[in-house]
């Protein structure tokens, strides 16, 4: 069976679900009802009445209900996604508690929640409890063992060079021009903005990869995924849904793919493994050449012929010995470790890397 890609599958989720073949989608990601539960109106102090989640779609007689509907969508995403596929569940205080529950005991191993925090969430206007600022993803992979995709470096560049956290912030409830319109009134109450799915699609998934949306909506995953060249399949009973999401997809115009633009695997994942001691036995380093810690002249090392680094009284790998010179902090050294090109600059020893995998492939070839 080949898969509806680019497509809207209209109707029960669960029902969609099944018809999809198994071990076919290479990460779902499941924005479902929230079972707000809410019973009254609320309303600002001007007297205008917040307008929050209460479509019809939203509403579950009880907590049993709730979690029987959670429990056949979330088993049937298990079982279309790939072994080395991931999950993410995004929900609030009302429900993601219980998803997390069940997506445990269905076998899924947790990887994060991540916080989004809200940079323009709803005042709390009666008083009574704490502003509702944040909402949580769950991100889960097959089980405890299972490889899965995760773009360390493309999140650590995403985050002015730093490790990527949990929390994430600058990312702000759908309003303004991002808000999809239908005769001025909001098209989906439950829109989610494009740079949270811009991130998560970043983080968990490369191009070509099949997105999976149970969920659909508004299309907000389609639109992210058509500009960053991946694959995606939707699922949305509501017509009036399938057709906005399908006018927002519509208007999408991404620049043309290429590889060299798209792919943000980074060179450490491509081509064959390259010790540090092969950069010697090549001639691309020398022993008793110079090695300098971050571009600091000061934290200077010499290669050794075993390929040791020793600086003052402390030897090891560039892995081990940067990690010292860091403060036990981790440390890559192929991105930490600079040595002096010919023309008196400063190069990190990772571009020595690469130019040896393609000696080799051209050798190889």
């Amino acid at each position: 069976m080949s898969l509806p890609v680019g497509q809207i599958l209209q109707g029960d989720c669960v029902e969609q679900l099944a018809a999809l073949p198994a071990g076919s989608v290479d990460m779902v990601f499941a924005d479902p009802p929230y079972n707000l539960q809410l019973n009254d109106k609320l309303y600002r102090p001007n007297m205008t009445e917040v307008v929050g989640v209460d479509d019809t779609w939203d509403q579950f007689g009880s907590f049993a209900e709730y979690d029987r509907f959670s429990r056949a969508w979330l088993a049937e995403c298990r079982r279309v996604l790939k072994p080395t596929g991931s999950i993410w569940v995004i929900g609030s205080y009302h429900n993601i508690f219980r998803l997390g529950g069940i997506m445990q005991d269905l076998g899924f191993w947790m990887l994060n929640d991540v916080i989004w925090i809200k940079t323009n969430p709803t005042p709390n206007f009666r008083g009574a409890r704490f502003t509702n600022a944040h909402e949580t993803l769950i991100w889960a992979k097959m089980d405890e063992k299972s490889r899965y995709t995760f773009n360390y470096h493309a999140m650590k560049a995403l985050h002015e060079d730093k490790q990527m956290r949990s929390d994430w912030w600058l990312m702000p409830h759908v309003t303004g021009a991002e808000r999809y319109l239908v005769d001025g009134e909001k098209a989906h109450h439950a829109q989610k903005p494009e740079s949270l799915l811009y991130r998560v699609l970043v983080a968990s998934t490369n191009p070509g990869d099949v997105v999976l949306d149970p969920f659909f909506g508004s299309g907000t995953t389609g639109v992210v995924a058509t500009r960053l060249h991946r694959q995606w399949i939707g699922i949305e009973q509501d017509p009036a849904y399938v057709r906005i999401a399908r006018e927002r997809i519509a208007a999408v115009d991404p620049e043309p793919y290429d590889r060299a633009s798209f792919d943000v695997r980074g060179p450490r994942r491509k081509g064959p493994r390259v010790p540090f001691a092969a950069l010697l036995e090549n001639g691309l380093l020398q022993p008793g050449q110079i090695l300098y810690f971050r571009k600091h002249e000061a934290l200077s090392a010499t290669i050794k012929p075993d390929s040791k680094l020793r600086f003052q009284e402390m030897e090891g790998s560039i892995h081990k010995l940067g990690r010292a010179l860091a403060n036990n902090s981790p440390c890559n050294g192929w991105d930490h470790w600079y040595y002096r090109d010919d023309e008196g600059g400063l190069q990190p020893i990772e571009t020595l890397r690469q130019r040896l995998r393609e000696l080799l492939d051209d050798d190889a070839a």
